[in-house]
């Protein structure tokens, strides 16, 4: 199982996560931050963060689920894949840079360059919009979770 943990606001990380779930076919599994459990998540064989960027770190949702998941799985997933997919405003530095800490923590694998789909929202309106994410964009998400659903078959990862 690849898991895919993803929380969204205006759509765009949904789009994103359900993108990737789609390329990884059978093995892609979504799960909502909130839904990600330390039970499920430990029986992963790998893994896919997708989340904003909000005020310059990664949502809230998703730093409450790494708060709940993180010291039942320490010392217990080490070596395992993971990947990241961000979507932003500007760069997503401060939401990668989060996780990466945390999944240092954990000693996940990064297998892939992260993916971050700026969406240029600077506005109070655009910001608080429902966001579209580009077919090239979703492109970029189906192929990482493919990508990803072949090296867990090929045992790469």
């Amino acid at each position: 199982m690849l898991a895919i943990i993803w929380h969204s606001r205006t759509g765009a990380s949904r789009a994103m996560a359900a993108a990737v779930a789609q390329g990884a076919g059978e093995q892609g599994v979504l799960l909502t931050a909130a839904e990600a459990m330390p039970a499920i998540l430990l029986g992963a064989r790998g893994y896919v963060f997708v989340c904003p960027e909000n005020l310059g770190s990664m949502t809230g949702q998703m730093k409450e689920m790494f708060d709940r998941c993180y010291y039942p799985m320490l010392g217990r997933v080490e070596g395992r894949p993971y990947a990241t997919a961000i979507s932003a405003g500007s760069d997503g530095a401060g939401a990668l840079s989060q996780m990466d800490r945390i999944l240092t923590g954990w000693r996940l694998k990064r297998v892939a360059d992260s993916l971050i789909v700026n969406l240029g929202a600077q506005t109070m309106e655009e910001i608080r919009a429902e966001k579209t994410v580009s077919e090239v964009d979703l492109d970029a998400c189906r192929n990482l979770g493919s990508a990803f659903a072949e090296g867990l078959d090929l045992g790469i990862f």
